[in-house]
């Protein structure tokens, strides 16, 4: 089992991962605003399907190659911090867009399509493959026990943390989208604390070594 204190910092760094924009948010929310909440609700189960198959297929994955080639920790430690310090220059980049604003004319889509999107966008979504890939090995130690349990044990703590947030996300996407336009300042807020919080993980995450 990992100690609590590492599954902690891990669930902050799954909180960062699930709270910066990316395209699951940014489906989630858009189906959220223009089809309803039941509608963002069916789209959250696709994304969340989605991840359950990039745990399946990392957990695997990882066991193998960690066990056999040492280095690989060092280059997915390499990735994971010039991926975080990405998203951070991403958040602050210059007229980089309110993720709630959406275009409320885009056509209403079936429980079948809205959960078959939801997962697609998910399981072909880069940015969550490269946090499985880039973060598992931070948390991984042979003293812990099996390499394939801590694996999923991360994951499924990364699907909880993901499910919770998403879950306000799309009950609570009409009225967020509604304040931050009427207080444009506190967009230029969130975006400063996203990437100041990104950054911070990029650099512990750099100085980080294998036990």
């Amino acid at each position: 089992m990992i100690p609590l204190h590492e599954l902690l910092f891990f669930v902050l760094a799954a909180l960062v991962l699930v709270i910066s924009p990316g395209p699951n948010m940014i489906y989630l929310i858009s189906k959220s605003i223009t089809q309803g909440k039941k509608s963002g609700l069916v789209s959250l189960a696709g994304v969340v399907c989605g991840f359950m198959f990039h745990i399946i297929m990392v957990s695997f994955g990882l066991t193998a190659v960690l066990l056999a080639v040492p280095v690989a920790y060092t280059v997915l430690k390499t990735l994971g911090t010039v991926y975080l310090l990405y998203l951070a220059y991403q958040a602050i980049k210059p007229k980089s867009k309110n993720i709630f604003e959406v275009d409320k004319n885009s056509p209403h889509d079936g429980n079948k399509k809205l959960f078959s999107v939801g997962f697609l966008t998910s399981a072909l979504n880069p940015k969550v493959a490269v946090f499985y890939l880039s973060f598992f090995p931070q948390f991984i130690k042979p003293e812990y026990g099996s390499v394939l349990t801590q694996s999923f044990e991360l994951g499924i703590v990364q699907v909880l943390v993901s499910f919770s947030v998403n879950f306000i996300i799309v009950l609570t996407a009409a009225r967020v989208a509604a304040f931050f336009s009427d207080n444009p300042f506190w967009v230029k807020i969130q975006k400063w604390f996203m990437a100041g919080v990104l950054t911070y993980l990029a650099v512990k995450m750099a100085l980080s070594k294998a036990r």
